[in-house]
C-alpha cells in the first residue's frame, strides 16, 4: 500500500535503491523542469484573456510552444528513468523477470538510443544554422533569439541519451556486472554509432582547422575520408569501418584494462 502511495506523488522515488547517478541526475533535473508546466499553464491562460480584450500577444505564443517542447523531451528522459513510459504489455507482464530485462535492455539500446543519437546528429546541424544566422520569431513581437529553443532541443536529446544508458546500465547490473566492456559489447549497435559519429565529426573538425580550402560542413565531406569503398559486391563509407575496427578496439583494451583491475 506504501509503494502505492509513493507511485502517485513521486514515480521517481520507485526502486530508488537501485537506481545509479545517471538515474538521479535525471530524476532531479526533470522534477526541476516539470515546474515549467504552471508557467505553461499561465501564459496559455494569459493569452486567452489578452486575446479576447483585443490585445493578442504574440511572444505568449511562442513561449508557449517553447515550454511546452522543452518539458516534453525532458519529460521523454524522465519516462525511461521511472518505467513510465507507455509499453505493450499483453506479452510482457508475463515473462520471467530476466527475459524482461533482455527485452528492455535490447529496446534500450539496440532501438531507442540510436535513434536518438540519429535525432541529435539532426538537430545538431538545425541548431548551429539558427545560431549562425541569430534566427528569431517570425512575428515582430515575437520571442527572438530562437536559436536558444533549437539548441536546447539538441541538448535534450544528450539528456534522454544520459536516461537511456543509466537504465541500461541498471538493467545490466541485474544480470551481471555491468563492467566497462559488457556495456560497450551488449550495447553494440549505440557503440558502433556513438563511435560513428565520434569519427565523422572529429574528421570534420579536423579538416575545417587544417585545411583553409574548406570553409563548411558541406566542402568538408568531400574529402576522401568520407568517400565509399568496396567490399566484395558492396560499398561501405569510410567512416563507418573505422568505426567497427574503433568499435572492437575499444571493447578489447577495456576488456583487458578489467582483468588488470582484478
Amino acid at each position: 500500500m506504501e509503494e502505492f502511495k509513493v507511485a502517485i506523488s513521486d514515480p521517481g522515488e520507485i526502486g530508488r535503491k537501485d537506481q545509479n547517478r545517471g538515474d538521479r541526475f535525471i530524476v532531479h533535473l526533470s522534477n526541476l523542469v516539470a515546474w515549467l508546466f504552471p508557467i505553461l499553464i499561465v501564459a496559455i491562460c494569459a493569452q486567452v484573456i489578452l486575446r479576447g480584450t483585443g490585445h493578442n500577444q504574440a511572444w505568449l505564443d511562442d513561449l508557449q510552444w517553447w515550454l511546452y517542447g522543452i518539458a516534453v523531451l525532458i519529460g521523454i528522459a524522465y519516462a525511461v528513468t521511472t518505467g513510465s513510459h507507455v509499453r505493450v504489455d499483453i506479452f510482457y507482464d508475463n515473462f520471467e523477470r530476466r527475459k524482461r530485462l533482455i527485452i528492455d535492455i535490447i529496446a534500450l539500446v539496440w532501438l531507442f538510443l540510436p535513434f536518438i543519437m540519429l535525432c541529435w546528429d539532426v538537430t545538431l546541424d538545425y541548431a548551429l544554422t539558427a545560431i549562425i544566422a541569430d534566427e528569431g520569431s517570425s512575428s515582430p513581437n515575437g520571442l527572438h533569439n530562437l536559436w536558444i529553443l533549437k539548441s536546447l532541443m539538441n541538448v535534450s536529446f544528450i539528456v534522454i541519451g544520459i536516461a537511456i544508458w543509466a537504465a541500461y546500465v541498471r538493467h545490466l547490473s541485474q544480470l551481471t556486472r555491468p563492467l566497462l566492456w559488457k556495456q560497450l559489447l551488449f550495447a553494440l549497435p549505440s557503440t558502433v554509432f556513438g563511435l560513428q559519429l565520434v569519427i565523422w565529426y572529429a574528421c570534420v573538425g579536423w579538416l575545417m582547422v587544417t585545411d583553409p580550402e574548406v570553409d563548411s560542413i558541406r566542402t568538408a565531406t568531400r574529402a576522401a575520408i568520407f568517400d565509399d569503398f568496396a567490399v566484395g559486391p558492396w560499398e561501405m563509407k569510410k567512416t563507418i569501418a573505422l568505426a567497427l575496427v574503433a568499435t572492437v578496439v575499444v571493447i578489447v583494451v577495456a576488456r583487458l584494462l578489467a582483468r588488470k583491475e582484478r
